[in-house]
């Protein structure tokens, strides 16, 4: 059963930890019963008025609470721009994209044929992934972020001690590596963003320390010590990570703390995906205005990715977009923080859920404190998926579109067939562009890669109207 609920979540006041949510809603019982549920948010304030007003709070000095500062998506792009040269040198798989890093958009046709014979149901307008597993050096929604934070804490580094910040040159002499090694980077993560903090501090010279959860995947903590960093391994889940990295940097001396709970840096990073797209549709032909609307699918753990992505997408595409969230069934934590107006005051363990899953990407119990109460007027929608078609998901990409993936690539896959009848009736719909952003699968090993696949095909099954 799929909770199709079109109202919005009524804020509480003063929440408690765990407490004050109303668990008569049929949204949050849907939730709590690990239910495939589907949550449109109607009703929401024209996208300029919310970015309009996010950028007053910035001004105003309230930018913890609502604010964002309304340059901050350009800023970003400006400093991955001024990095390119650096990346084409130090990452020769850049080169060819100028050091530029992006990933690719496809069509994905023979999946949507696939999945409208087993859903029973034609999907409106067309399908297309935006491969983010194939993301240069990382290959995750999460490198942009990651790859900012890093960028920004090099360059206040290199200012600080009378090197030139904006010439690429300084960030591959030995002046610059010597004294990077003396300062360290930590991030507590699930494994995704860990990579990419992890991968770039070291190129960069810097020590890195990566928390990580115990469902972080094996392969990903041995990819990690391969590059020098130092990975710390906890027996609990991504909070406890995030915890234990924020304890370890307080009060250190040249130590950066990259917070996945409420880094704007991070933020920043994510939302420069937007700009990038927006070429990517003008160079496919592909318009998207009022009467081609385009709806995005995001993978979401503790929000920062899919919400810095949102910012962007909203930034450049205004109402003609649609964000939908995706959570596993068992973790769907901005869902529910979202649902109950609580944010990070509620955890899914609270409603009886286990926030375990197998998208090990997307297993977080508790949202951002950032990204709910501020990016939350900005999405259309939440849609929670069991493990089992997660996993499906695999073996759909694998056997029509020829791409393999980790699990918590295709969480979106086959939510797009769940939204027809509820975004929007009429002949531009039929017109809409379907976007599942894909993340996560072009560095797993071999082997786990064979099981996924494998896994996926023998869960085919499970994907049903």
């Amino acid at each position: 059963m799929s909770s199709q609920s079109q109202h919005q979540p009524q804020p509480q006041s003063q929440p408690q930890p765990g407490g004050d949510f109303d668990a008569a809603d049929p949204v949050v019982r849907s939730l709590a019963a690990g239910e495939s549920t589907f949550w449109l948010c109607s009703d929401l304030d024209p996208s300029a008025d919310v970015l309009q007003n996010m950028a007053a709070n910035y001004e105003a000095g309230v930018e913890h609470q609502a604010g964002v500062d309304p340059i901050v998506m350009k800023r970003a792009a400006q400093r991955f721009e001024r990095f390119a040269p650096w990346f084409a040198e130090t990452f020769p798989e850049t080169a060819a994209a100028e050091g530029i890093i992006e990933s690719a958009l496809v069509p994905a046709d023979a999946a949507q044929a696939d999945l409208n014979e087993r859903l029973g149901v034609e999907l409106p307008g067309r399908l297309w992934l935006k491969r983010d597993d194939a993301l240069p050096i990382s290959g995750s929604i999460k490198a942009r972020g990651g790859f900012h934070e890093v960028l920004e804490y090099a360059e206040v580094v290199a200012a600080g001690h009378g090197l030139n910040p904006n010439d690429p040159a300084t960030y591959s002499a030995e002046e610059f590596r010597a004294l990077a090694g003396t300062h360290r980077i930590v991030v507590g993560s699930t494994g995704n963003l860990g990579l990419s903090i992890g991968i770039l501090s070291a190129a960069l010279g810097f020590a890195a320390s990566v928390h990580m959860s115990a469902d972080a995947r094996g392969w990903k903590k041995e990819l990690l010590r391969s590059h020098g960093v130092d990975v710390i391994e906890h027996s609990g889940d991504f909070v406890e990570a995030v915890s234990a990295g924020r304890a370890s940097a307080e009060g250190a001396p040249r130590t950066h703390f990259v917070d996945d709970e409420d880094s704007r840096s991070l933020f920043a990073g994510y939302s420069v995906a937007a700009l990038r797209l927006r070429d990517q549709f003008e160079a496919a032909q592909v318009t998207v205005d009022a009467e081609h609307p385009l709806v995005v699918y995001l993978p979401c753990g503790i929000g920062g990715g899919p919400g810095g992505v949102t910012y962007g997408l909203k930034s450049v595409f205004g109402d003609d977009v649609h964000c939908i969230f995706v959570e596993p069934s068992q973790a769907p934590a901005m869902f529910l923080g979202v649902r109950t107006g609580l944010h990070s005051e509620i955890c899914v363990q609270d409603i009886g859920l286990s926030g375990a899953t197998a998208a090990d990407g997307l297993a977080v119990a508790r949202p951002s404190r950032f990204i709910g109460p501020v990016i939350s007027p900005l999405i259309s929608g939440f849609a929670t998926v069991s493990d089992e078609v997660i996993k499906a998901g695999v073996g759909v990409l694998h056997q029509t579109e020829g791409l393999d993936v980790e699990p918590s690539a295709t969480a979106g896959l086959t939510v797009p067939w769940r939204t027809i009848g509820h975004l929007g009736e009429g002949p531009r719909y039929a017109d809409a562009t379907h976007l599942v952003w894909v993340t996560g699968g072009a560095m797993v090993p071999s082997e786990e890669r064979e099981h996924y696949v494998a896994e996926g095909l023998n869960l085919l099954s499970t994907i049903q109207p």
